[in-house]
């Protein structure tokens, strides 16, 4: 799916996701968005001589073999020729990043709160079947709808094959977009969409929801009856249940929170500010841990994060938090969807304050944290610029065993400490 969406290159093969990176329309985030997919089929590697004729005369062979009719795959390409904007794009490694409250305020703002609302109260019949049917929270659906397309402001307007085809051809990730464009071929042999409707996000995400074409194989749906699965609709039905299909397929729980902010007593242990720790409801509160508005709903698999550190709000996350991330796993992204769900719903805005002075690392300053820290012992497991679960274990390491409250916060003023400890 994607928006600013971030990266086509921080897509991983572990499970299915409909976000992809370089979405069409939404809010950039401040962190990495690890996309995940499944394990794509083996694919002959592009000769690094292979003119696009030839490689398209190659890839014609293998889609054919997997199923894919020569008449389709001959009208999708009609015309079809190398975007070298879909390659400048993909070769693009922002230096700066968002920092997290920069990226809530335009994500979860007036105008996206307002058109949420607006949405749903004009689209009530339709949201109370696709929840009914679905058993997701019609809010979220709306969240995520606003995030990714700006309720179907942008989805993209670059050709879904031409896109998918460059990036095959000449991406960073050949093996990942040539998967993507098999699914896309299956899609137009199927009859959901014509190849001049077929549009999307430089990365291939599609539609009002962006989805990537395996996601929209396991999880699109024909809500509308119609005989097709048009998630470019104007009326956004498929597109809409096909979200809450998603969200469904990996265990949302309709009526249970995703977020609650809480109050953190003086004395919290913040190396237990980590979404890997999960306990129950009973347990935080027995450590202190309190809602900021009302008590904290029962579960037993709740996390406590700190995205700004020991200075910024803290938060209980639960399971259908985990679901989000599932669509884009940045905390930030799914942070924002939360939010944003809520306040269409009417709720009010985080009480805590964001340490709005803190001034955020370039992409090569995180590089040079991740080395620094590697080589006084601390291994990120690489140095990539992106501040991952590795790394944050390492900065909490180095805050333990630097006498500072271990809340894994990256920010100038770790750097500092860290290029003070290190020499």
């Amino acid at each position: 799916m994607n928006r600013t969406h971030r990266n086509f290159a921080v897509a991983t093969a572990a499970s299915l996701v409909i976000a992809l990176a370089g979405c069409a329309g939404n809010a950039s985030e401040p962190e990495a968005r690890t996309k995940t997919a499944p394990v794509a089929t083996t694919v002959a590697d592009t000769p690094s001589n292979a003119t696009f004729a030839e490689w398209r005369a190659g890839f014609r062979t293998r889609a054919i073999a997997a199923g894919i009719g020569g008449d389709t795959f001959d009208r999708a390409f009609r015309g079809v020729s190398l975007n070298k904007k879909v390659i400048e794009l993909d070769n693009r490694q922002p230096e700066f990043s968002r920092a997290i409250w920069d990226y809530l305020d335009s994500a979860v703002s007036k105008t996206r709160i307002a058109t949420g609302q607006r949405h749903a109260r004009n689209k009530a019949t339709l949201l109370r079947g696709i929840e009914q049917r679905y058993g997701v929270d019609h809010a979220v659906v709306l969240a995520i709808w606003g995030l990714e397309s700006g309720y179907g402001g942008n989805f993209g307007s670059i050709p879904v094959i031409e896109s998918l085809a460059t990036l095959a051809y000449d991406g960073r990730r050949k093996a990942f977009a040539d998967e993507q464009l098999l699914a896309a071929l299956r899609i137009l042999q199927a009859g959901d969409i014509s190849a001049d409707r077929m549009v999307g996000s430089w990365a291939g995400a599609m539609g009002h929801t962006q989805f990537i074409p395996t996601s929209f194989l396991q999880h699109a749906v024909d809500h509308t009856g119609d005989g097709k699965r048009d998630i470019w609709a104007p009326d956004a039905a498929d597109a809409l249940a096909s979200t809450a299909n998603y969200l469904s397929s990996f265990g949302w729980k309709r009526g249970a929170p995703a977020v609650v902010e809480v109050t953190l007593p003086a004395s919290f242990n913040f190396a237990e500010a980590d979404q890997k720790i999960r306990k129950s409801s009973a347990y935080w509160q027995q450590k202190g841990v309190s809602a900021v508005r009302g008590g904290l709903p029962a579960s037993d698999a709740i996390s406590i994060i700190v995205p700004a550190g020991v200075r910024g709000p803290a938060f209980a996350v639960y399971p259908n938090f985990r679901v989000i991330k599932k669509y884009n796993n940045a905390t930030s992204y799914a942070l924002a969807v939360a939010h944003l769900a809520e306040r269409i719903g009417g709720a009010q805005p985080f009480q805590g304050a964001w340490p709005r002075g803190d001034k955020m690392l370039s992409r090569t300053e995180k590089k040079e944290l991740q080395t620094r820290l590697t080589d006084m012992g601390y291994d990120t497991q690489g140095a990539d610029g992106i501040i991952g679960p590795n790394s944050r274990a390492a900065v909490r390491a180095f805050q333990q065993a630097q006498g500072m409250v271990p809340d894994g916060y990256v920010s100038a003023k770790l750097l500092d400490a860290v290029r003070k400890a290190g020499g």
